[in-house]
């Protein structure tokens, strides 16, 4: 299997990201995580999707940091600092999740509060329902857990199709074009750097096309069994969905019909923000969290 693992220097001086890499060897790939806070202080785990990394984080890692907890945001394999096989077909929603797995696990991560979007929802929320145990409550934004049974909507589809027929897929142009704040040329250069040409781009290519919108979709059986799980759900659950996301729009009133720890909780729509919540508006989402802990 060919890896290649984008050079270090197209990280260096990323504006708002001066975090400590830190590394953990799953097999014969190295996965990179922020890990900030105490050690021994409750945790947050955040889940990034596609196609952005632990940098769309960094606006929410300090203030959770500064107010006492653990705070470990993981680059998924393919993006970020973590490593990125080259063959398309060693990605798939199962190996995302048996590598996101490895990861909880070689952490030894207990009683995780967890944030996640896009497909770091489909990936932490299977997790979660296979692993209640690890974890003490959610917090999903623009995100869902599909299982073949929704018609797939208008502008999912067209971004599938042209996930896959761009010649060079424009990385920060997807991310800025999915925020409603104007990005600076620095912040856009940060997106970018994970991906120094296109063969650095097979998973972001991928991760379209292994969203499960079909019945006869081998994750579906997986995901079905998760939303077993997560109808039982009592722990807490909170909705924090942006007002200007096409692609997400009406997730949060699912989950809060279906998912009883949802009862109760102080959902909010963040306003002014697009898909990318934690880039239009990552500040107040963690003064939401923590107000949400007190």
């Amino acid at each position: 299997m060919e890896i290649l693992r984008t050079p270090d220097e197209r990280f260096s001086n990323l504006p708002g990201y001066s975090f400590e890499p830190h590394y953990l060897e799953l097999g014969q790939l190295r996965m990179h995580y922020v890990d900030e806070g105490p050690r021994q202080g409750p945790l947050w785990l955040l889940l990034h999707g596609e196609p952005s990394w632990s940098y769309l984080y960094r606006k929410m890692i300090a203030p959770l940091a500064a107010a006492g907890f653990r705070v470990v945001a993981p680059d998924l394999i393919g993006f970020g600092k973590s490593d990125k096989p080259t063959d398309p077909s060693v990605y798939t929603y199962q190996s995302h999740l048996d590598w996101l797995r490895d990861f909880v696990l070689g952490l030894n991560l207990q009683d995780i509060s967890m944030f996640c979007q896009d497909w770091g929802g489909l990936l932490g929320l299977r997790l979660a329902a296979e692993h209640g145990d690890r974890f003490r409550r959610i917090a999903a934004g623009n995100t869902f857990l599909p299982a073949g049974d929704t018609p797939a909507g208008e502008a999912f589809l067209a971004w599938r199709k042209f996930s896959q027929e761009v010649k060079r897929l424009p990385i920060s142009k997807i991310i800025s074009g999915s925020c409603v704040s104007k990005l600076s040329s620095e912040v856009i250069a940060a997106y970018n750097a994970p991906f120094p040409d296109e063969n650095y781009k097979i998973a972001a290519r991928k991760f379209p096309l292994l969203v499960p919108i079909s019945e006869d979709d081998p994750a579906v059986p997986g995901n079905r069994l998760a939303w077993q799980e997560l109808r039982r759900w009592q722990k807490p659950f909170l909705t924090l969905f942006s007002d200007s996301d096409p692609v997400t729009r009406g997730g949060d009133l699912y989950f809060r019909r279906h998912i009883p720890g949802c009862k109760k909780q102080p959902h909010t729509t963040i306003k002014d923000a697009g898909h990318f919540l934690q880039e239009d508006k990552g500040e107040e989402i963690a003064e939401r969290l923590l107000a949400w802990d007190a």
